[in-house]
């Protein structure tokens, strides 16, 4: 059952847009925010809600980077692993963050405050390699830069 602060969220963005399957997007983005992450029974409550099929919502969830199906730690870091960073050492960053972190791909660490997930592409290929911290973007990494950009997230 969804909070009532998000019902009332997401009905005022289907008045507004006059569809509800028009507003499934920010209906995603609204429990997001509110919960962290869509669970499954969320999913549905959701897909009610904007007279949708959990499927064809889970379709549009899965797309975005940003709406996760699961538990995320208290900061996401996404590390880019486009051509311009695996050029510029990627692997390298991968492979220290996974170290350092004890956890892989899609993983979140023990005491739940970082999550760690590849993405396409950050835009800053002229500083690769990259990742970002929840909003933040960091760039022309290495091992120090990284120990430093950690420890400040503590």
């Amino acid at each position: 059952m969804l909070a009532d602060l998000v019902e009332r969220e997401i009905k005022a963005r289907i008045a507004e847009y006059g569809n509800p399957k028009v507003a499934c997007i920010d209906a995603l983005e609204v429990a997001s925010a509110y919960y962290g992450w869509i669970s499954d029974d969320c999913l549905r409550d959701l897909a009610a809600l904007l007279e949708m099929t959990a499927e064809e919502l889970e379709a549009t969830a899965t797309f975005y980077n940003h709406v996760y199906r699961k538990p995320i730690g208290r900061h996401v870091i996404t590390v880019c692993d486009s051509v311009s960073c695996w050029i510029m050492g990627y692997e390298s960053v991968r492979d220290y963050l996974m170290s350092r972190l004890g956890i892989g791909w899609g993983e979140t660490t023990d005491d739940g405050r970082f999550t760690l997930l590849p993405i396409q592409c950050l835009g800053a290929c002229d500083k690769a390699p990259a990742m970002m911290i929840d909003e933040e973007l960091y760039c022309n990494l290495d091992a120090a830069k990284i120990d430093a950009i950690l420890a400040a997230h503590l």
